[in-house]
């Protein structure tokens, strides 16, 4: 019995799956058994053909490959190369000397060549967690592989380029370790290219502070989108376990990313037509959504009524937990999404409610009708609601060149600067993350902003999620002020961006 070690994909997580290969005599077949899904049970003739055209033999008697633990299905091309390399070990033509201590993943074209696969970087990690020495992956993937230390990565381009490394014919150059991560601080928006709004450029540097999600309403053409893109450029960067975190999530997803790692917080802006399992993550064999995408940056909503109420109540409990749990057949899989969300919407239908430029032409029932497609649970879990009102001329033709992002950025950093020492040794990152059972602990008040704190939640009758909210946005409003107890100023700010 002759076994090579690949790896399984569940969520953004890899397991280790035993390729097992076992050729005796009777009629020629080639059984694949261990839970595989229809892509691996249709390699068999890629991997037939793959082995024929690199020059070697096929086996001629009964084939059958293992892939075990069989309790975990298996799914996707990765398992060609493994499987391949299994079937040339079992036929004498690959030594055994350095497979033992190694992991394998790729898929084989007809002619032998290694394709592109995804999910290398969650390999790589199992890789260092199982102590195993090497990581044999398709050369357009090495890159990923490469970030991680302790771990040889070996490209490779064919078949019979691995097979005769294998054999200590020739020899794959390992890939060097890609120590230079992305620090790439240009961004397409910046907060001076937007004329006035001071308020609401406020209120996106206080929820950029302490990642708090933020809801932007005003009529159109008030600059809400423009606001709303021009928040990653003051966010802080990536530290390298969260960039590694988020490139996980990238590499096993369907969609196209660069292999180096980035510092830029992800920004996500999905459609509003985009349904359920897309912003939220599912299918037969469940992908990353929208919200982990943007994991550990922004998910930006815009024209947030024009989401259907069904896709939006989806995002209530991954908003409060920071993470989603999507249980299907084949077993329960959990994604991370702890994400800042920024919404717009218009006040109507129309967009010039209470607008003086702008007469509103809805009626009654149609204003209401809008504003019921947003459930109140899902907005109460806005900790900052800001107006955006239309400009006048004097802001629009002013020349003074309002603050440029790099400004407000130093801020932000500064104060994540000081949640990172008093959330030290814990699970928390940001204020925003504060259950509510620390809240005592971390947001210390002084006698007089209790007082306003206790007589705004009996006058504006606040549920208790929307009482600790207020709490966790004057911490961080302290934070900027670089204050160690929350004073009467700090709760008045956080109280007038409640909804």
């Amino acid at each position: 019995m002759f076994h090579v070690t690949s790896s399984a994909l569940i969520g953004i997580k890899a397991a280790p799956i035993i390729v097992e290969a076992d050729i005796s005599r009777g009629l020629r077949s080639f059984t694949i058994v261990g839970l595989p899904d229809a892509a691996v049970k249709e390699s068999r003739d890629r991997i037939r053909s793959a082995i024929k055209n690199s020059g070697f033999i096929f086996p001629r008697g009964r084939v059958t490959i293992n892939l075990a633990p069989a309790n975990i299905k298996k799914q996707g091309p990765i398992y060609d190369l493994p499987i391949a390399l299994s079937i040339l070990l079992a036929n004498g033509e690959i030594s055994n000397e350095k497979i033992g201590n190694c992991v394998i993943a790729g898929e084989l074209s007809l002619n032998g060549n290694v394709r592109k696969i995804r999910g290398v970087l969650p390999i790589a990690l199992m890789a260092v967690k199982q102590k195993l020495k090497t990581i044999y992956i398709p050369e357009n993937n090495k890159h990923e592989a490469t970030n991680l230390d302790d771990l040889e990565t070996i490209p490779v381009k064919n078949l019979k380029s691995i097979v005769e490394h294998l054999n200590n014919i020739t020899v794959i150059e390992p890939s060097t370790l890609n120590t230079s991560i992305e620090n790439i601080n240009k961004y397409d928006f910046d907060f001076c290219d937007v004329k006035g709004q001071l308020l609401a450029k406020r209120g996106l540097e206080i929820a950029a502070a302490g990642m708090h999600n933020i809801l932007l309403k005003g009529p159109p053409g008030t600059g809400k989108t423009l606001l709303a893109k021009s928040l990653p450029s003051i966010l802080p960067n990536l530290s390298v376990p969260e960039s590694i975190e988020v490139s996980c999530i990238k590499s096993v997803s369907n969609c196209e990313h660069d292999a180096k790692l980035d510092t830029k917080r992800p920004f996500r802006n999905p459609h509003h037509s985009s349904s359920a399992a897309a912003l939220v993550g599912g299918g037969t064999w469940p992908q990353p959504g929208e919200i982990s995408l943007a994991h550990r940056g922004v998910l930006f909503l815009d024209e947030l009524p024009e989401f259907s109420r069904y896709v939006l109540e989806h995002l209530r409990q991954p908003l409060e937990d920071g993470f989603v749990n999507i249980s299907r057949v084949t077993g329960s899989y959990t994604f991370p999404a702890q994400f800042l969300l920024i919404a717009s919407m218009n006040p109507c239908p129309c967009g010039y409610l209470n607008d003086p430029k702008s007469a509103c032409m809805c009626t009654y029932a149609q204003i209401n009708k809008y504003k019921k497609k947003i459930s109140g649970p899902l907005l109460d879990r806005f900790d900052i609601v800001i107006e955006v009102p239309n400009l006048l001329s004097k802001n629009l033709t002013n020349n003074k060149t309002p603050e440029p992002s790099v400004a407000i950025r130093n801020r932000v950093c500064k104060a994540f600067e000081k949640q990172k020492k008093r959330f030290n040794k814990t699970s928390i990152n940001t204020n925003n993350d504060i259950p509510p059972g620390k809240i005592s602990t971390y947001c210390n008040m002084s006698e007089y902003a209790e007082q306003i704190l206790h007589a705004a939640f009996e006058k504006q009758k606040l549920s208790a999620r929307g009482y600790f909210k207020i709490q966790k946005v004057a911490r961080t409003i302290a934070d900027l002020d670089n204050a160690e107890i929350i004073e009467t100023q700090h709760i008045a700010e956080a109280l007038q961006f409640r909804p």
